[in-house]
């Protein structure tokens, strides 16, 4: 009888523990690494033509299209960071790629598990430390490898010795291990599984099946790729546009530091004209990208349809993003960083039939320091003070806004002139207004100051930027009244220059246009000139290097 009742309880416990797990919703969170909403066929945009992503698509169908999501810097650490922690990247420590996240910090996976949650992360993870917090991972190295990609797995020996080998393209082996997961999981809890994609960043490799996607198509161009129009500033063009061919990385050849011509045969590419090359460089460029994407919508179809064969589909809370936005050629860019819109506007699809109607929309304003607060809320967990980002549950459920929601964003790239040649900047985003502010240095000041200035963009009048409306008289009072709330945000969260006396010099001497600072940047211009034409001159003359660095950092 003694054994009875024990056995008896144990059963009892475990019922109690799987009703439990019912209650609370699953929680499948699945990021694609540089993932624009450009090429996700729900946002309707150009490349929605070519239907990229039928899976991902069918999600929006069911769930809700959030239009009006941003990093809050486009990179992959600070982002990250961001979203684990619900933190502004000062606080997070998630400034550059080189920054790293302890255990003790990984907020978001430490809260689930509180409150119930069996919790992984598998795929890429980029954050440096282990990722502890988590009851389990099965994270790539760095940026690990598109093909037979090694991973560090919870429980085979200590980090960061902890490797094992897969075979196959990454995205499908991280698929495969996802669904694994699932399998396996403590079925007397709710899960909470964050599923990273490495693709689609680059340098791009699909698997093979993906080689006759877009095969014999000419994919449409953005209009910008050829006409800039009056997009930038002295801070980004330089006096005169004489910076023009040093800053941000390009699709042709205009930038000679750095351009997407670099990893093209090179046979006959001497013979064709500036525009004939874009063209061609574009072209490969973005069907390398579509056919990493296509690899990437597979795999969700292939954790979606375990969900439904499992009778788990419509009890879990499924989020697609990507870690930031990703320049598909507009503007002659490729990459990230740029506080523009295409790098840091963020695609976000949810779909929670429970809660969720299907098939809508949201216009509401949303950072990714808002991502950890939202997941906690679906899991029925107060927002701990400690975030800086605000659940949005209640405003997909319901389609309203409470009251005091943000009305403006801010974004920080602290990474000065490195990687793609961005210079950095600060600034804030409303639903109608940018404004950005180029304080052109590092932290130190001793790495290619590029001229300090402002830029301005109506985006009702001007959705795609391409004209800077700094300095016009019919915009000046909206313009000081940015200023005076890209003050306020700084300040409530952390992240102002008050710390750093380089920094905070070039913003008092040039927060306010004044003669004296046109001239101090007309003469930074000037110099940066000269020293980013020997930079070039220099990396022209370099060996070609035989070798790649495994794991190398985006």
């Amino acid at each position: 009888m003694k054994y009875l009742h024990i056995a008896l309880m144990i059963g009892l416990m475990s019922f109690a523990g799987i009703l439990q797990a019912q209650k609370q919703p699953n929680v499948l969170y699945i990021m694609a690494d540089d993932h624009a909403a450009t090429a996700i066929g729900a946002y309707n945009s150009r490349l929605a033509q070519y239907n990229p992503t039928p899976a991902i698509d069918q999600l929006a169908k069911e769930g809700v299209r959030l239009n009006q999501v941003f990093c809050t810097n486009s990179i992959c650490v600070p982002s990250r960071g961001t979203i684990l922690t619900g933190q502004y990247n000062k606080t997070s420590g998630c400034k550059v790629n080189a920054s790293s996240l302890p255990a003790k910090k990984q907020y978001l996976a430490i809260e689930m598990k509180k409150a119930g949650y069996h919790t992984a992360v598998i795929g890429k993870w980029h954050l440096k430390e282990e990722p502890a917090a988590f009851d389990y991972y099965k994270i790539l190295p760095g940026q690990g490898d598109y093909i037979n990609p090694e991973f560090r797995e919870f429980g085979k020996g200590a980090f960061p010795e902890n490797i094992v080998q897969h075979e196959g393209h990454s995205s499908d082996v991280i698929g495969d291990i996802g669904v694994e997961w699932l399998s396996n999981h403590d079925k007397n809890k709710p899960f909470f599984l964050s599923l990273h994609f490495k693709a689609p960043h680059g340098p791009w490799k699909n698997a093979k099946r993906f080689d006759s996607y877009l095969a014999d198509v000419e994919v449409e161009y953005p209009d910008n790729l050829f006409d800039k129009g009056n997009q930038g500033s002295i801070a980004t063009r330089g006096h005169n546009d004489e910076l023009v061919n040093y800053i941000g990385t390009s699709i042709g050849r205009r930038n000679h530091l750095r351009n997407a011509t670099r990893g093209m045969d090179k046979t006959n590419a001497d013979a064709l004209s500036d525009e004939e090359l874009k063209r061609k460089s574009y072209q490969l460029y973005i069907k390398q990208y579509l056919r990493c994407v296509r690899g990437v919508d597979e795999n969700v179809q292939k954790v979606i349809s375990y969900l439904k064969e499992n009778n788990l589909y419509d009890n879990t809370v499924i989020v697609y993003t990507g870690d930031q936005g990703m320049w598909l050629g507009e503007h002659d860019y490729i990459d990230k960083r740029w506080m523009y819109e295409e790098s840091m506007r963020m695609p976000l699809i949810i779909r929670y039939p429970k809660g969720i109607k299907a098939g809508t929309q949201c216009e509401t304003l949303i950072n990714n320091t808002d991502f950890a607060p939202t997941i906690l809320d679906f899991a029925g967990v107060e927002n701990p003070e400690y975030m800086h980002g605000s659940s949005f549950k209640s405003i997909v459920e319901t389609g309203e806004e409470p009251k005091g929601w943000r009305k403006a964003t801010y974004y920080r790239y602290w990474l000065h002139m490195k990687a793609h040649y961005n210079p950095a900047h600060f600034g804030i985003r409303t639903k109608q207004y940018k404004l950005i502010f180029f304080y052109g240095c590092n932290e130190k000041g001793n790495y290619l100051t590029t001229p300090p200035g402002w830029e301005f963009y109506d985006l009702k009048e001007d959705p795609f930027e391409m004209n800077n409306l700094y300095g016009e008289e019919k915009y000046a009072e909206v313009i000081e009244d940015l200023k005076e709330q890209l003050k306020e945000i700084r300040k409530k969260y952390n992240e102002t220059d008050e710390d750093n006396p380089v920094i905070q010099a070039v913003i008092e001497k040039h927060w306010n246009t004044t003669d004296e600072s046109i001239a101090e940047a007309i003469a930074i211009s000037h110099k940066a000139k000269a020293e980013l034409s020997a930079l070039a001159q220099t990396n022209k003359n370099k060996p070609k290097k035989k070798h790649k660095k495994k794991n190398k950092a985006d």
